[in-house]
């Protein structure tokens, strides 16, 4: 079977300056494409193998965050890192387990999208 890479989630921002920046300057992201240049519309920042398109339509079309319209659809992205408290403290935030047997923490990015940081939780020592 043909074996897939990475995905890329597709976010709408309100701003896409302000998204640009906290990408950029608050989670380590490279600005890897911005169009049409001097004011672009469309982004695609990149991590390692973490790699977030966005793009500005215009006042009639708002981010919609999954958390907002369901609470049961508490991300918009997991991202798999096997170091999640190296990260976290990178970011400055905290890192734990979660009910459903993950290890990690999240971050709302600037339009309220909510990304998880993590990987499956380490199995207790016995």
């Amino acid at each position: 079977m043909t074996q897939l890479g990475f995905a890329s989630p597709f976010f709408i921002s309100a701003n896409l300056d302000a998204a640009i920046a906290f990408y950029r300057d608050r989670l380590g992201f490279s600005v890897t494409f911005a169009e049409p240049q001097p004011a672009p519309f469309f982004a695609i920042v990149n991590r390692g193998g973490a790699r977030f398109m966005l793009k500005e339509l215009g006042p009639d079309v708002r981010p919609a965050p999954n958390h907002v319209r369901h609470a049961d659809a508490r991300w918009d992205a997991f991202v798999f890192t096997q170091e999640p408290d190296e990260l976290a403290e990178e970011y400055g935030v905290a890192a734990g387990h979660t009910q459903d047997g993950l290890h990690g923490f999240e971050i709302v990015d600037t339009d309220g999208y909510k990304l998880f940081f993590g990987c499956p939780a380490p199995e207790a020592n016995t």
